[in-house]
Order: structure tokens, then C-alpha cells, then sequence
């Protein structure tokens, strides 16, 4: 819905590349935390070349960024213009009160009669648009349980090599068990490179496709954003 307001266009559900946060654990939060970042849930939608990208996913934000200081029920919309540069909009998104007000808030135009149309113009004049899919370069959180043994590290590590990855940073934390918790960020690489390493990561380390977590990161989301839409917004983030 955001999105059809922000750029015009017709709203296509079947078109918004989804990822939930099911798979991230109090480990991820713990880990990304020391090294500065806070995991947030974000919808994200672009206009580029090929067409219109929307997807809601987790991702990595700084810790001290707008977003990554986000508490409780607030929200956050973020626009990026071509002219305007950033504009942040934040307030309560929960709660009897905003609830209430924006309800009344509704109910105050239809008693004066103010009919705007939802999404600032007719619904039968917003465009479609060809859905496209994630193909921005970005870095990536990669979390995984290697087997504590000689080579494992070194297999991981060649299979992203052999692919193009290089590794901005790395971190094997303290273990109990047979299998040897292991962090990495990658430099930025685009998602269907990352999705062919980590295949051959799966292949010849031999793990388990539930020990195989990836989080976007959004430094790399928030500088590659590149299309632009009537020489106004280029992005959204929500």
C-alpha cells in the first residue's frame, strides 16, 4: 500500500519477495549487537531499469542510525529524493491512542466532506508495473554451525572465495558441543551469487539447510538503492 502511494502504482501482493523472522535467534541479536548493529524487520520497494522491487525482509541497520534506535510500537518511513535528500516520518503505529486518533481523524473529513482519494489519485490511474526481485549488490550476515573439525572453516571459506565473496569480517564463538557457531559479513555481492555459494557451502561442508542463515544488511541495501521515478522518490523504506 505504501508503495502504490509513494510511486502510483497498482498494488500487487504476489509481488513483495517476503521473509519472516522466524529463523533469527537470541544469538543473532546477541552477535549483531556487538558489532553495532540491531535487526529490524523492513519493507523496502524501488523503482529501477528493469522495474518495480519490493520486498520485507530482516536486515542489519547501525545501532545509532534513525531505525536501529526504533522502540516498541513506533514505526518509521523513510523517503529518499533526488532533490530532497532523506525525509523521516515516525510516530506510534500501536495503542489506543494512535488508534483511536486516526479513527477519529477519519470520521473528522467525512463529517467536512474531505474526500482524498488513498492513494493521492484515483485507483484506476495507477500504473502496473513489471515486478522484479532483489538484484542490488549488498553484504550479507551469514550465520552457521560448521562441524568442529580441521578444514571445515577453510571449505566455507573457499566456497564464497570461489565465488566471488571476499569476507569483510568473520567470528567463531564459544561452544559446548560438536558443532562450532560461526559468524561472517560479506562484502557486498549480489543475492544469486550469494544463493550459488552457499549451495556449495551446503554440498561441501555438509550442513543442514535450518543451520544456514542469511540477513541482509542494509548498509549495502541503503547505498545501493539506484532508480529514480519522475525525478522524485528513488526509495522507501518502512
Amino acid at each position: 500500500i505504501l508503495t502504490s502511494i509513494a510511486f502510483g502504482t497498482q498494488i500487487d501482493f504476489a509481488a513483495v519477495d517476503t521473509q519472516g523472522i522466524e529463523l533469527i535467534s537470541v544469538q543473532d541479536i546477541e552477535q549483531t549487537r556487538e558489532m553495532g548493529y540491531r535487526i529490524k524487520l523492513l519493507g523496502v520497494s524501488q523503482i529501477t531499469d528493469e522495474g518495480l522491487e519490493q520486498r520485507m525482509q530482516p536486515c542489519l541497520v547501525s545501532a545509532t542510525s534513525p531505525i536501529g534506535q526504533l522502540e516498541n510500537a513506533m514505526n518509521m518511513i523513510i523517503f529518499d529524493g533526488d532533490n530532497s535528500g532523506q525525509v523521516i516520518l515516525r510516530g506510534a503505529g500501536a495503542g489506543e491512542g494512535p488508534t483511536s486518533s486516526a479513527v477519529m481523524s477519519d470520521i473528522i473529513d467525512i463529517a467536512r466532506g474531505n474526500k482524498v482519494p488513498t492513494f493521492g489519485q484515483s485507483a484506476t490511474s495507477l500504473i502496473k508495473m513489471n515486478p522484479v526481485f532483489t538484484s542490488t549488490p549488498a553484504a550479507y550476515y551469514i550465520r552457521t554451525k560448521l562441524k568442529d573439525s580441521p578444514g571445515a572453516l577453510a571449505k566455507m571459506a573457499n566456497a564464497l572465495g570461489n565465488n566471488g565473496i571476499s569476507i569483510d569480517r568473520m567470528r567463531q564463538t564459544q561452544h559446548a558441543d560438536v558443532a562450532a557457531p560461526v559468524v561472517i559479513v560479506t562484502h557486498k555481492t549480489l543475492p544469486e551469487t550469494l544463493n550459488k555459494a552457499l549451495k556449495e557451502v551446503l554440498k561441501t561442508v555438509g550442513l543442514s539447510k535450518k543451520s544456514l542463515i542469511k540477513v541482509f544488511l542494509s548498509i549495502g541495501l541503503l547505498i545501493g538503492l539506484i532508480g529514480t521515478f519522475f525525478g522524485t522518490f528513488f526509495g522507501i523504506i518502512f
